[in-house]
């Protein structure tokens, strides 16, 4: 069953929010994924994307939108888990050693 995501779960926004910049700027042009699909779910984070960049020193992260917040609650678990799990691949895939951030 799937459960959305919590909006206050910074590290899986900011990692969702990796994937769907890297979706939207890699396939501008492309046709926009099915609806219902996980890609079009991923797709409507964009009102997220500024708050998945790291502030300036000494600044804070500024609170996400209701906007944002109503986007990523309606990514559901099996989604952003996918994602995450893709997002966690990449580096092994690139010849890279895995990202920890612990």
């Amino acid at each position: 069953m799937d459960h959305p995501v919590h909006p206050l779960d910074t590290p899986l926004l900011a990692a969702l929010l990796v994937l769907v910049l890297l979706i939207t700027l890699g396939g501008a042009a492309e046709a926009q994924p099915p609806l219902g699909t996980c890609g079009a779910q991923l797709s409507q984070l964009a009102p997220c994307a500024r708050y998945s960049v790291p502030p300036l020193p000494g600044q804070a992260l500024p609170a996400p939108g209701p906007e944002c917040c109503s986007a990523l609650g309606s990514v559901s678990r099996d989604c952003a888990c996918g994602a995450i799990d893709i997002i966690n691949s990449l580096p092994a895939k690139c010849g890279l050693p895995r990202v920890s951030c612990r």
